[in-house]
C-alpha cells in the first residue's frame, strides 16, 4: 500500500488538471479586473460630479460678489485669479485650492456663458472619451445637472 501511495505522490499534475487550473485562475481575474474597472470608473464620476458642484457654486458666489460673470475668455481662472476691472472680489479667491480642479478623467472643465440650456452659464466635462455627447462613462457631466 504504501508503494502505491508514494507512486500517486511522485506521479504529479497531468496536463488535462493543469489546464483546468488555469482556466478557472483566467476567470476568476477576468472577473476581479471587471469589477475592479468599472468601481473606477464610477470613482471617476463621482469626482467630477463633486467637483462641478463646487465649481458651479463658486462662480455662482463670484456673481454674486462681483456683479458679474466671468467671460469665457477668463473662464474659470476668476476663481483663483482676480480678473482685471471687477469690484468686490472676495480675497483668497472663490476656492479652497491654488489650483481649478480637474475632471475624474484629469482634464479641464469647459466653462461656457449663456448656453443653449438658457442658465446664465454651464461648467461640463465631456466624460471618460473626451468627445461631445456619450453614454455611460463617456457622457457629457453637466453643473446644471450635477446631484
Amino acid at each position: 500500500m504504501r508503494d502505491n501511495r508514494n507512486r500517486m505522490l511522485a506521479r504529479g499534475f497531468t496536463m488535462v488538471e493543469l489546464m483546468a487550473v488555469l482556466i478557472i485562475l483566467g476567470l476568476l481575474a477576468a472577473v476581479v479586473v471587471r469589477n475592479f474597472v468599472g468601481r473606477v470608473d464610477d470613482a471617476r464620476v463621482k469626482v467630477t460630479k463633486a467637483s462641478l458642484r463646487e465649481l458651479h457654486t463658486a462662480v455662482v458666489e463670484f456673481h454674486m460678489d462681483t456683479g458679474v460673470w466671468p467671460d469665457e475668455s477668463e473662464g474659470l481662472t476668476v476663481l483663483i485669479q482676480e480678473p482685471a476691472g471687477v469690484s468686490n472680489y472676495r480675497t483668497g479667491g472663490y476656492l479652497e485650492t491654488t489650483d481649478i480642479p480637474r475632471d475624474g478623467w484629469g482634464r479641464d472643465f469647459i466653462y461656457e456663458l449663456n448656453p443653449e440650456s438658457g442658465k446664465p452659464f454651464v461648467i461640463k466635462s465631456l466624460g471618460a472619451d473626451d468627445q461631445e455627447g456619450g453614454e455611460g462613462y463617456d457622457a457629457d457631466l453637466h453643473s446644471t445637472d450635477a446631484e
